[in-house]
Order: structure tokens, then C-alpha cells, then sequence
């Protein structure tokens, strides 16, 4: 068998074993270290197998994006021994000492929030939680489509936001504020209490289709330190401020408005938001040591793709 060959069907066995292990790990019962490197692996296979493109590009990211939501999603693979594992208690201290006394989500929403229905604004608050799914890739797409020049770095500084902050998930599973009031976490003797309104307001504008919708976009309701809803945010609006100011005045605004939203809907402390933004600027400051590491793997990815074309 030529060399040529043979690297290329090792590929392609790579691509596909990589797409198929998170299907696959609950009827297999595939660890979750095999599952994540397996599915890791696939980008890489996939820039053997094809020339530089933006059709290459975009897949790139969401394979490295299906290796993120399978590592995301597995703790919660055994709920119960999840919720054994999970910590409650020590982002609620840290919000009462932010917050003198109370939570800062609990100060706002007795402040502010009524009984009864949903003020105009509160639904931009809902929505742009649940746009947050688009933003972050949205970014990554107007890079490769209007600034290509910036896509390889933007692309690695926002998928490596996700892939570092996700080992929080795993070591320190951390449960979020509406998870702290149902197990009275958060009672403390006033009204009212802690609304998770994200939840209701789903269920108020979705009706039936709430449930199927939030069951596929939650995987995993237990994974709230730090909040990469806001450490991909804060990064996709630094990388939107480099294409000019009209983009990084959308991105900063959106990311201030998800911050403000994360903990008024009871879905964030504002420690996680802190710890989030440290991740995204630790990031941005780590980026340059470890560009020459990435520099020689990509090196190595592009040398095996000639070869597998010789």
C-alpha cells in the first residue's frame, strides 16, 4: 500500500471514528477520556484529507465544536452521580459577600422584577441569553467570510475558551443559582424568591415546544463555573473590536447585556461571570507564548496533508 494511501484511509477511519464515539459512548460504554480524544481528533483528520478552504474551515470548527458539547455533556451522562459531586454552597458565600448580605441575583429581581408577567425589557434580557447560542460561531463565521486574515487566531482563542473552561466542568462541578434556591440554598426569610425566569418565560412564549428545545440545548445543568456564556462573549467581542469599531461596539454591547442577564435570570453568580472573564483574558495573554507550539503542530498537520496527496 502506497504511503499516500494509507494515510489517507487512517484519516478518513479518524473522521469517522470521531463523529461516531459521542453517538455512540452511552450504548458502548465508552469511557469519557476516549470519547473526548477520539472526537479531538477528527479536525485534525479532516485537514489530512482536504486542501485549506472555507468549507474545510467551518467544518473544522464545528468538529472541534462536537468533541466540546460530547465532553460538556457527559458528566451529566449519570445524573445522580453528578448531583452527588456537584457544589452548591461556596458560590452563594462568595455572591452574599459581593452582594452584602444577599446575592446580587436576588437583590435585582426583588428590586425590579414583578409577579404576573414580563416587562419588554426582561424579554430582551431571555433572548439574548438564548441568542448566545449563535454568537460566539457567528463571530467565527463574519471572521472567515469578512476577515480572513483574522480567522485562524480568532477561531483557536474562541474554541480554546470553551475546550479550557470545560475541565472546570469536570474537576469542579459547580451548580447555578436557580439550582441553589430549589434546594434552599437561598432562603433567606424574604420575598420573593429566587426566579429562574429564563424558564418561565420559555414556557410562557415556546408553550409545548419548551421542553423538547430546552432538554436538546441542556445538557448540562450543572456546569456554571466559570460561565463560558460570558468568557466567549467577552472573546468574540475583543475579536469583533479588531475588525472595527462599529463590530466591537455590537459585540461589547452584547456582551454587557448578556452579563447583566446571566445573573438577573438566575442563571449565573457573578463569580462565575468574574472567573469567565479571567479565563478569556488569560487566554488572550497565554495566546502569544503558545503560538510556536501551534505553529509546529500545524506544521506537522500540513506536511502529513502533502504527503497524502504524493
Amino acid at each position: 500500500m502506497r504511503l499516500s494511501t494509507a494515510i489517507r484511509a487512517t484519516a478518513v477511519t479518524v473522521l469517522a471514528a470521531g463523529v461516531a464515539a459521542p453517538l455512540l459512548r452511552r450504548r458502548l460504554r465508552l469511557p469519557p477520556p476516549a470519547v473526548t480524544a477520539t472526537a479531538a481528533a477528527a479536525p485534525f483528520a479532516l485537514c489530512v484529507l482536504y486542501p485549506r478552504s472555507r468549507a474545510r474551515d467551518a467544518g473544522v470548527c464545528a468538529l472541534q465544536m462536537w468533541a466540546y458539547v460530547a465532553t460538556y455533556e457527559m458528566p451529566n451522562d449519570d445524573p445522580e452521580a453528578l448531583q452527588r459531586r456537584v457544589r452548591v454552597a461556596y458560590p452563594v458565600r462568595v455572591d452574599r459577600l459581593i452582594g452584602g448580605g444577599t446575592t446580587p441575583t436576588l437583590r435585582v429581581q426583588r428590586a425590579l422584577a414583578h409577579e404576573g408577567g414580563f416587562r419588554r425589557w426582561e424579554k430582551a434580557l431571555v433572548w439574548s441569553h438564548w441568542l448566545w447560542f449563535l454568537f460566539p460561531h457567528g463571530t467565527v463565521v463574519y471572521l472567515l467570510v469578512r476577515h480572513r486574515d483574522l480567522f485562524a487566531r480568532g477561531a483557536a482563542h474562541v474554541y480554546a475558551t470553551f475546550d479550557i473552561g470545560v475541565i472546570g466542568y469536570w474537576a469542579v462541578p459547580t451548580a447555578p443559582p436557580w439550582y441553589a434556591a430549589r434546594e434552599g440554598l437561598m432562603d433567606d426569610g424574604l420575598t420573593p424568591v429566587l426566579r429562574r425566569m429564563m424558564v418561565e418565560y420559555g414556557e410562557e412564549f415556546w408553550g409545548s415546544g419548551w421542553g423538547p428545545l430546552y432538554g436538546f440545548l441542556g445538557g448540562n445543568p450543572l456546569a456554571a463555573m466559570p460561565s463560558l456564556h460570558f468568557a466567549t462573549s467577552v472573546m468574540a467581542a475583543h475579536l469583533l473590536a479588531e475588525t472595527g469599531p462599529v463590530a466591537g461596539a455590537v459585540g461589547w454591547a452584547y456582551a454587557g447585556m448578556l452579563g447583566v442577564a446571566l445573573v438577573y435570570l438566575g442563571e449565573h453568580y457573578v463569580v462565575d461571570l468574574a472567573a469567565g472573564l479571567v479565563l478569556a483574558e488569560g487566554i488572550r495573554r497565554a495566546a502569544p507564548a503558545a503560538a510556536p507550539l501551534l505553529e509546529r503542530v500545524s506544521a506537522g498537520i500540513q506536511a502529513l496533508e502533502a504527503r497524502a496527496r504524493a
